[in-house]
Parts: C-alpha cells; structure tokens; sequence
C-alpha cells in the first residue's frame, strides 16, 4: 500500500514537473525535440509546435516539416545534420523557417548524438524562437552598416564589400568597374544655403545615384560629398561609359528646397576591371581615383574612365560638351 501511494506521489510530481517545463518553455519560445534515425520518428515539446505554429499533437512527418524550413536554411541544416550523423559532433545553427500559417521565423537549432556501440541512433536537442533577436541584431547591423543622413552603405561597409569581392575573384568576379563620385562646389550650397539645404542636397543625390545604378552591387557614401560605386559584371566599356553619362546628366540637373534652387553637379571617375585583372584593391582605387582627378581638372561636371581616352570622348559627345 505504501509502495503503490509513494509511486503515484512520484506520478504526480513528475507531473507537475513537466507541466512546469512546457510553461516555461513556452514563456521562453523553447521546446525540445528528438529523432530517431532509423525510422525518422520526431518527438516534440509543446513549444516546438508552437515556434512552427501546430498544434501540440499534430501528426509529425519529418520530408513535411523540412520543407517548412527557407531554401538556404533548409541546405544548411540538412549538411549539418549529417555532418552530424557522421561524426557524431553536436552542432548549432540558426535557421529561418515558414509556419504553417505562412509567418516567417528565426529559430536556433542545437542538435545532439545519441549513438549505441559507435552507431548513432538519434538526435536531440531544442529549437527556439529568436526571432525577435534576429530583428534587434538585423536592426544594429544597418545602423552600423548605413548613413544615417541618406540611407546608403557607409564607407565602412564599402569598405569591406570591396576588398571581398575584388580579393574572390582574381579574374574579376562579380564587378565590372569601380566608380567613384565627387560633388561640384557643394561647399557652397552649404555655405549659402545652410546645413539643410547641403543634406537635402545629399539626399537627393542618393537617389538619384540608386535610380540610375538600381542594378549595382553597391551604392554607398565614403565621404562628407563623395559617393562610390561597384558595378556588376558583365558589363562592357561602352555600357558603362553609358551609364556614367547618365549618372553625370541626373546629378546636374537642378534641385529645389524651400522653394530655393540648387545648382549641382559631379565629377566623375571610373576604372574597369578587365578579364582577368591582376590589380590589387588599392590599385584599383588609385585609377578610379586618378580618373575622378582628371574629371575635376577638365573643369568639374565630367566623366573620366582611366585609361580609356576613347570613351572620354563619346561621354563627351554625347553629353553635348563637345
């Protein structure tokens, strides 16, 4: 008699312990979860079907609920799985996931191997939402990565963006031509205008600068008024000779603020990355730049491509300087 009032005392606190885990559990977006490898068999916590919005019970197949998982997550997850599998390693990794319901969420996986005499018979772990992290995370980043004033990458992130993809590919990968922008006499829209008008000013550029290069790899602010392009390849001389004048005819047009017209213009300055290259990053950035020189000393409101005095001349031409 005590023997059976002791086993339902221990019944009941089990109980009570599990009630208390899948409270918690939830609070904390978490669950817990297995798979047994040979038949595929998953076991969930309530805060599993939660995070993929089922309710507790449902029916689990694992091919249904991979394929609630986004494409590159579901790539990455799956490798990982069997790395694990293989090496019998426990593994992290945050993965993106579509609910039933069709709501986009972050989780973090954490993945452990149980094995038998060197087998491994199954996995187990937890799965939580860390959507909401994600948001905060996702949020720093742009502002660590984007002017504040006109919403482009900043020259930190140019920064990094450029060496990777010029170093990935010396035969030059991805980026057909290296830009750079100088602002004509903005000093003296700041000067006689006021600080407003001069950040109206940037601002206006940066659109215009996202209109005309809508498909470049990289529009961004380095400087106080000078602005950087990576263009994506493959685009030949002639077309960017193109787009540059187009560039060149968008930033000269004028600009109104309070009323008040805005009289600007840019130099422009470019080096192409031919196939393949064998320039390193700051070499490229010297031609760009020797370029963007030699715009300013043709009298400003110019485009200039290093080495390539026949395209100066069609840009010319065709923006009516000659």
């Amino acid at each position: 008699m005590v023997d059976s009032w002791n086993a339902e005392r221990e019944r009941n606190a089990l109980r009570r312990r599990l009630r208390l885990f899948d409270q918690a559990s939830r609070l904390a977006r978490f669950g817990a979860w297995e798979c047994e490898l040979s038949t595929e068999r998953l076991t969930w916590t309530e805060g599993v079907y939660d995070l993929f919005g089922l309710t507790p019970g449902w029916p689990l197949k694992r091919a249904a609920i991979v394929d609630l998982y986004q494409d590159e997550s579901r790539r990455e997850m799956e490798f990982m799985r069997a790395e694990a599998i293989r090496s019998g390693q426990n593994f992290e990794v945050e993965s993106q996931i579509r609910t039933i319901r069709g709501e986009v969420r972050w989780m973090r996986l954490s993945a452990g191997v149980v094995s038998e005499q060197g087998r491994p018979i199954r996995l187990f772990g937890s799965k939580q939402d860390i959507t909401a992290e994600r948001e905060v995370r996702d949020r720093l980043r742009r502002l660590a990565e984007r002017d504040t004033l006109t919403g482009l990458a900043n020259r930190a992130l140019f920064e990094d963006r450029y060496r990777e993809v010029i170093r990935s590919g010396l035969d030059g990968g991805s980026v057909s031509a290296l830009v750079l922008i100088d602002l004509d006499h903005f000093k003296a829209v700041n000067d006689g205008q006021g600080h407003g008008a001069g950040d109206e000013c940037l601002r206006q550029v940066a659109l215009r600068l996202q209109d005309v290069f809508a498909d470049a790899m990289l529009v961004a602010r380095i400087g106080g008024d000078e602005f950087a392009v990576l263009l994506r390849a493959p685009l030949g001389p002639a077309r960017i000779a193109q787009m540059l004048r187009r560039a060149s005819a968008a930033l000269s047009r004028p600009m109104l603020w309070n009323g008040a017209r805005l009289d600007i213009s840019a130099s422009i300055g470019a080096t192409i990355l031919g196939r393949p290259h064998r320039r390193k990053p700051s070499e490229l950035f010297a031609e760009a730049d020797a370029a963007l020189y030699q715009a300013k000393g043709a009298g400003r409101n110019a485009v200039r491509i290093f080495g390539e005095p026949t395209l100066h001349l069609a840009v010319a031409r065709a923006s009516g300087l000659l």
